[in-house]
């Protein structure tokens, strides 16, 4: 009899070398991005927070692995598999801002990042199969997941602590029209969306998570972590997230890995929502 080997915890403040994704160029609507794979099973497509896919985001993505999924990670922005300095950071997030792609400011406008996305979630499902797609973003991509709602694949979004538009905390990013089909899919189809952040984040507020409770009514449901369930910030004094005044990244930066915290516990309603989805149990 065998026994299955426990990896060794990584080091969270060391540059992640993703070597257990396989590494893929894909091209979708005539435009390459790479896209990090892993795992057997119906696929989720993971989106990283600001400023990319970090040591972070990556054991978030092995998590979803490991619940019995193929995780689909495209790079979107930042230096992948890097810790998150405060001026490579700075960086990212200034060119994000500004790129037509993204829409980091003004309401009621879908990112155009998103068609590309979507098309890379039929992609995923055509080769992984199942009965649909998951889709998990997080802060600059946590609306993301609701608009691929868009293509009929994704059945499982989460969004946590949804951050566009940066200039209007009750502000939505996705055109009025395109909510509106999402919500009769959401209808049509006894579907649900997820979505977390906490009491006191200064960039998913309040307002945000009212103005999604209005326009899906219970199909949305919100979940508002305690800010006393935020994990410590780094010591690192040239750490990105030293400059997020509030707690934010619920399933990162501010997740805290223990049984019966908040975090965790997000952490495992995402899963179970998950395999709910797509796996019917």
């Amino acid at each position: 009899m065998t026994t299955r080997a426990v990896p060794a915890a990584r080091n969270l403040e060391e540059d992640d070398a993703l070597e257990d994704f396989q590494h893929r160029e894909v091209t979708l609507r005539e435009e390459t991005r790479k896209v990090y794979t892993a795992g057997a099973g119906p696929a989720v497509i993971v989106m990283a927070e600001m400023p990319g896919i970090s040591p972070r985001v990556a054991r978030f993505a092995r998590w979803i692995r490991d619940a019995g999924f193929t995780v689909w990670m495209p790079s979107l922005f930042g230096k992948d598999g890097a810790v998150p300095t405060a001026k490579a950071g700075k960086a990212v997030f200034e060119r994000a801002c500004i790129s037509k792609e993204f829409r980091a400011l003004g309401a009621n406008q879908s990112s155009p990042i998103t068609v590309w996305l979507r098309a890379l979630a039929a992609q995923a499902h055509a080769e992984c199969g199942g009965p649909g797609v998951g889709a998990v973003g997080m802060c600059f991509t946590g609306n993301f997941a609701l608009s691929m709602m868009l293509e009929k694949a994704v059945l499982a979004p989460v969004l946590s602590q949804p951050s566009l538009p940066l200039d209007e905390p009750a502000g939505v990013n996705i055109a009025p029209e395109e909510l509106e089909r999402v919500r009769q899919r959401l209808v049509d189809e006894d579907l649900t969306v997820l979505a977390y952040r906490f009491q006191g984040d200064a960039f998913c507020r309040a307002e945000r998570f009212a103005a999604y409770q209005q326009a899906l009514g219970e199909r949305f449901q919100g979940r508002v972590l305690p800010d006393s369930a935020a994990g410590p910030k780094s010591e690192r004094p040239d750490d990105f997230f030293r400059f997020i005044p509030t707690p934010h990244s619920v399933l990162t930066v501010h997740f805290v890995d223990e049984e019966h915290t908040p975090t965790a516990a997000a952490r495992d309603e995402i899963l179970a929502f998950l395999r709910r989805r797509l796996l019917g149990r």
